[in-house]
């Protein structure tokens, strides 16, 4: 009776930090789902159960050997697993950073991915407390920090596309129109089509207020008569 009620113990302390992976992992996963991001509600709990396994596994192997003599040739290190999913993460994560142009989305979500990682570790080992305070922080990070980061006059990068008729290009008078707009030129390209007897340009700039893209558009249309073909990245 004693055994069957300590198995029984034990199957319920498991299949509790399961669940509670679940729902934790859950809440974070259903913020990004909401944000239509590429890992959501599912990604999120799965990786936070699967890790919260891992570390069930751990335990379980280092409870196993634990009274293996000390000339024993086997070496049981219940954090290595766990050493591995911190390392292994990273190629989830990476898999939802998508990169359009000179902006990068996903960061966010690779690094919700992460910490939900970390929450599963937490929960897998008993550590209850942090693994709640984690998710709550987390939480807060995701929804709530958003509202504070829009009064943020954050910096903006765009690619400015042009197609001028002409062999020589005219790079002093593109400069000059972009710093009378406060727009700040990074780096630029540009290619000469011998045949068509025009130069095509890429450069890059950054920028504050969005308006200035129209405003500058507009300038480069009524200067420089010889443009063919202007765009943004």
């Amino acid at each position: 009776m004693f055994n069957i009620l300590s198995i029984t113990g034990v199957l319920d302390n498991y299949i509790a930090k399961l669940l509670i992976a679940a729902i934790l992992g859950g809440f974070i996963g259903w913020e990004r789902e909401r944000r239509g991001r590429p890992a959501g509600l599912r990604t999120h709990i799965l990786l936070c159960v699967g890790v919260t396994l891992m570390m069930l596994v751990s335990e379980h192997i280092f409870e196993k050997y634990k009274n293996l003599a000390a000339d024993s040739i086997i070496r049981v290190d219940p954090a290595r697993i766990a050493a591995q999913v911190v390392t292994g993460i990273g190629f989830l994560g990476a898999g939802t950073i998508i990169r359009f142009g000179t902006t990068v989305r996903g960061l966010t979500t690779a690094a919700s991915l992460w910490v939900v990682a970390g929450i599963g570790l937490a929960v897998g080992s008993g550590y209850y407390i942090p693994a709640i305070i984690t998710t709550i922080l987390t939480l807060f990070a995701l929804l709530l920090v958003p509202i504070f980061e829009r009064d943020i006059k954050r910096d903006k990068y765009k690619t400015l596309k042009l197609c001028i008729s002409g062999s020589e290009p005219d790079l002093e008078n593109i400069t000059e129109i972009l710093k009378r707009n406060s727009m700040e030129l990074q780096h630029y390209e540009f290619e000469k089509d011998l045949v068509k007897n025009e130069i095509e340009f890429s450069i890059n700039v950054r920028y504050k207020d969005e308006c200035l893209i129209t405003k500058v558009s507009n300038e480069f249309a009524k200067t420089i008569k010889e443009i063919r073909k202007l765009g943004w990245d």
